[in-house]
């Protein structure tokens, strides 16, 4: 019987023991879920389409320790929003080594000089390149912030401001309570909101 025809469960026992098709037919189904989820984190194909193969690889390691407590498509997706996050702050940190990404800003140049035209006072320019600056270093404090969240709440947090998605579906994918999700977001805006906050009283770590 070929991997397509078998029902989930069989195929996470073959895969498990490293058959390598019945791992193809468990994950086939849900490349697009886990794919979309990774780039909407990311908002970067080629840098979601890495992120998914070591998704995909996590899955194949740690598929002997699935204990079947929610379906696979939940823990798999999981498994991609940290591998997702995971890059992320690898992007991060290389930006910090580097210079700073510009931020598409409106009609400011990667210098933070307005673009309509090359005559404005020179208080102006330097408060436009100092507010680019700014923007730059708050959007780094909160990608710092967001990999010091525990997992748990970086998830919830992540699904839920980041992806937009209804607490109730949040709860449904992740087989948490409802009351579970809203206590773990609260946290995790609370940490944030500290950790934001910190930064812009020059609290910078």
């Amino acid at each position: 019987m070929t991997a397509t025809l078998l029902a989930e469960p069989e195929l996470i026992q073959r895969a498990a023991q490293g058959d390598s098709e019945a791992f193809g037919g468990l994950v086939q189904p849900h490349l697009s879920l886990f794919f979309n989820g990774i780039q909407r984190i990311l908002g970067n194909e080629a840098d979601a389409q890495d992120a998914l193969q070591d998704a995909l690889m996590s899955m194949h390691r740690d598929l002997p320790r699935f204990e079947g407590r929610s379906r696979f498509s939940s823990w798999g997706y999981k498994i991609c929003l940290n591998a997702a996050l995971m890059t992320r702050r690898s992007r991060v940190r290389i930006q910090d080594m580097e210079r700073p990404e510009p931020l598409a800003l409106g009609p400011f140049d990667e210098r933070g000089h307005h673009t309509e035209t090359d005559h404005l006072p020179e208080w102006q320019e330097e408060a436009q390149a100092h507010a680019l600056v700014e923007k730059q270093e708050m959007r780094a404090c909160l990608l710092r912030a967001l990999d010091e969240l525990p997992d748990s709440q970086r998830i919830v947090f992540v699904l839920k401001d980041l992806e937009d998605w209804d607490l109730d579906a949040i709860a449904r994918h992740l087989q948490l309570a409802p009351g579970t999700v809203r206590q773990r977001l609260h946290r995790a805006r609370v940490l944030l909101q500290a950790r934001l906050r910190s930064h812009v009283l020059g609290g910078r770590s």
